[in-house]
Order: C-alpha cells, then structure tokens, then sequence
C-alpha cells in the first residue's frame, strides 16, 4: 500500500523519462504517486514514455498506465507547463512536433533557462545512441533481451524480498561489468557534452540510458533523469535553481519517517 499523498513537495521544475508505458516493466503505480505528491511550474516528459516498440508486439495498457496519463493532463490543465519530448520508443510521437495535445506542448528538444540563469539543453538523448542511429535492428534485440532480465530481476527480487533485502538490478550489474557498456556510455556522454558545448549551452538534461546521474563534465552539467523501470527517479529544479536528484524510494521512506 502506497504512502497518502497530503504532502505536497513544490519544485520549479520536474524531469522525467522512461517511464515505458505499455510495457509490464513500467512503475506506473508509484509514478501516479509521485506526481500526486510533487507540484512544479514546469513539467518535462523526457521521451520514451510511452513504449510504442512493445505495444507494437503486444498491447498491454492497464488502468494505472492510464492514470498516469490522466494525472499528466490533469497537471497541464490546472498551470503547468508540461512539454513532451519523444524519444526513440515514442518515436512515432515526433510527427506532431511543435504541436500540441490539449495543453502538453510537443517538442523535440528544448533549451530551459533556471532560475540562476543557467541555459540547459533538455534532449532525450537517442540521437547520441550510436546503435539507434546506424544498427536498429540491434538495438529491438537490445531491448527484447532488456525485457527478459526484467523478468529475471523481479523473480530474483521477489527471493530478496523474502528475506527482507534491498531491490538489486541485475542488468545495472551486468551493465558494470561489461566493458563494451562502459565504452557505450563513455561514447554517449561525450557526443552530448560536445553538442552542448557548440549550442552555447551550460548544461543538458536528458535521459535513454536509464542511469541517473549528475556531475560536471569540463565545467558543464551532465544530468540523466533515469527512468520509471528499475530507478524510479526524477531530476527537480528549485526556486534557486540548484539540481537534485531524487529517488522515490528514498522521498516517500522519508515521509513516512516524519
């Protein structure tokens, strides 16, 4: 059973991507929770929110897929300014660029000012993905042998839990110690850091290789808003324009310790 939502975490800004709706891997449950406990200005869904690849092959839609959905929306209707930027599993999303759906404003990238006027390059980050861009065929057996670790990963952890151990991702352990990974994710950040640079850009936010992370990379910010499958995390702005990264796991275990 999920925390209540009465506590209400205001932020300027939210970013999140990889929710994967439409695959059974999708935290869709704790995501509606999560967005019924923050509030911001500014709402980006940083591609692949929808998992199109999947629903091409099966179509699963629970109703909690559809709640998140409708909260989005219901955000967007009552002040936030949401912008939709598809990714490489929504890609078919990118036809109605600079569009919009209702109040959600589609684009496919964005340069976002904070509030210490800083200018962040926000980006999905699949353009960077050497596979996506030249091996495509790869990159659905890629994520058809993702899918199969998930299915690995939730028996393993539903042992764990048994006895009262903490989630572990087996494909972020294998992701650690496969050095052609570790060559991949080199590659990628450093295509993005250069591309930032040329845009005159202080930073950029993206997500696609669901691993949250924020650093300087020559002076310049990196930040990767993770995903909704294994992470559960978001990146948030606040009313100074400092960065944090936030894992629900963590946000709704120190509410429940106030």
């Amino acid at each position: 059973m999920l925390p209540d939502t009465k506590i209400i975490h205001q932020f300027e800004t939210i970013w999140i991507s990889d929710i994967h709706l439409g695959s059974k891997g999708a935290k869709a449950v704790e995501l509606l929770h999560f967005l019924s406990i923050t509030n911001s200005k500014k709402l980006y869904l940083v591609g692949d929110i929808i998992d199109c690849w999947r629903l091409r092959k099966r179509w699963y839609w629970p109703q909690e897929h559809n709640d998140v959905m409708q909260k989005i929306m219901e955000k967007s209707r009552a002040g936030t300014e949401v912008i939709y930027i598809p990714g490489n599993h929504d890609d078919l999303i990118r036809q109605f660029v600079e569009h919009k759906f209702g109040e959600i404003q589609i684009m496919m990238d964005d340069i976002h000012i904070t509030k210490n006027g800083k200018k962040i390059w926000v980006m999905h980050g699949d353009l960077f993905d050497s596979v996506i861009q030249h091996v495509r065929w790869l990159a659905f057996i890629g994520d058809g042998l993702y899918t199969i670790l998930l299915g690995i990963n939730g028996i393993l952890n539903a042992i764990r839990r048994l006895f009262r151990l903490e989630y572990w991702s087996l494909s972020k352990f294998l992701k650690s110690k496969v050095k052609q990974a570790v060559s991949f994710l080199s590659a990628f950040e450093i295509g993005l850091m250069n591309e930032t640079q040329k845009r005159g850009c202080d930073g950029v936010v993206c997500g696609h290789i669901h691993k949250a992370e924020m650093k300087l990379i020559n002076g310049l910010i990196y930040a990767n808003d993770g995903d909704w499958v294994e992470s559960k995390t978001a990146l948030t702005e606040d009313k100074d324009g400092s960065f944090l990264l936030i894992n629900y796991d963590e946000l709704t275990r120190e509410k429940n310790n106030l």
